[in-house]
């Protein structure tokens, strides 16, 4: 039996009507690599494998709806899949799964059983960058950032583009990942016909953290390419209820593609946390960085180095980050 055929009926409780043997389209895609990052401060290198293998099938039943479905197997040496340099001996997962359906016409709905990424989480940092965003690499709790993130469970939609804008909206019943209440956002992407290169990002999500309290995030950015050159700006903030401080964040980068296989860049952010309404409590943290990045057929090799000063606003927390990887397409 066809075996799209399965996941179609499975997932959409036999609404559905069944495949064609020729009606599926599959494909294995995959990739496995190294990499080396450091913070100096902390006198260690950690060395890690990252290794991933993409199976996915797609088809169109005989009412016209586009199915598809994907699952990913993934191993990372450093721990659990996708978390770099984790310290469990858990070396293989089967980690991103996603059953969708739509039209062209109506757009898509999809739901991602691991991997996913909100709307917000999609739009956290869209400036232009070679390789990592520049809070990354020392941020090893990946938690010094105003984003949507990923989240197990999730619905999420994506409409179709007219004139230049698309729409994204996503929920989680209930956060799996922090054992909180629900999330919920939106997001609007938009470029315009009239101004090539040009696109503006807008996002906001709600994150219920008790019965009574909630974080409400936004942010927006806008991007601008011209030939070779990329240059990008974006501010984010997360109100939380029952405090009186929030995070903020500015963003800015500007990448140059200095071939079709060569890409550098540099970027700057600037990080409050738990900014008082009235007064700065803690010291503002920043970042910058530069990244390169080369691709030769399906070879990539990618190094960055990072500075952070006032990490977490701490005045004294300063350290520099450095990635060197290699990976290869298959």
């Amino acid at each position: 039996m066809n075996k799209l055929k399965k996941i179609g009926v499975s997932a959409l409780a036999g609404s559905l009507v069944a495949f064609s043997a020729s009606a599926a389209d599959w494909s294995i895609s995959g990739s496995a690599g190294f990499e080396a990052n450091s913070v100096d401060s902390r006198g260690a290198t950690t060395w890690f494998q990252y290794d991933s293998v993409k199976i996915s099938a797609s088809g169109t039943t005989d009412n016209g709806i586009n199915v598809s479905a994907m699952f990913e197997l993934d191993g990372n040496s450093g721990g659990a899949a996708s978390t770099k340099g984790a310290t469990s001996t858990d070396r293989s997962s089967f980690d991103d799964q996603m059953v969708s359906f739509g039209t062209d016409q109506l757009g898509t709905l999809s739901f991602w059983g691991h991997g996913g990424s909100t709307a917000l989480g999609a739009y956290d940092d869209v400036t232009p960058k070679a390789y990592e965003e520049v809070w990354d690499i020392g941020d090893a709790a990946d938690t010094l950032k105003i984003d949507g993130g990923g989240e197990n469970d999730m619905f999420s939609y994506t409409s179709p583009t007219i004139s230049g804008v698309t729409l994204t909206a996503s929920h989680v019943p209930t956060n799996n990942d922090s054992g909180t209440g629900h999330y919920t956002d939106f997001g609007v992407k938009f470029a315009p016909e009239m101004v090539e290169g040009l696109t503006v990002y807008y996002a906001q999500g709600t994150q219920e953290t008790t019965a009574t309290t909630e974080n409400d995030l936004q942010t927006w950015a806008v991007t601008y390419a011209y030939g070779p050159v990329t240059v990008g700006y974006q501010e984010s903030e997360l109100d939380k209820s029952g405090v009186a401080t929030d995070d903020e964040s500015e963003s800015m980068s500007i990448a140059y593609s200095v071939t079709e296989d060569l890409t550098i860049s540099y970027g700057e952010r600037e990080y409050d946390k738990d900014v008082s309404q009235d007064t700065n409590t803690t010291k503002t943290q920043k970042d910058s960085g530069f990244a390169v990045s080369y691709t030769m057929g399906g070879v990539s090799i990618v190094a960055q180095k990072n500075s952070h000063d006032n990490v977490a606003g701490a005045v004294a927390a300063d350290y520099d980050s450095y990635a060197l990887g290699v990976s290869f397409a298959f």
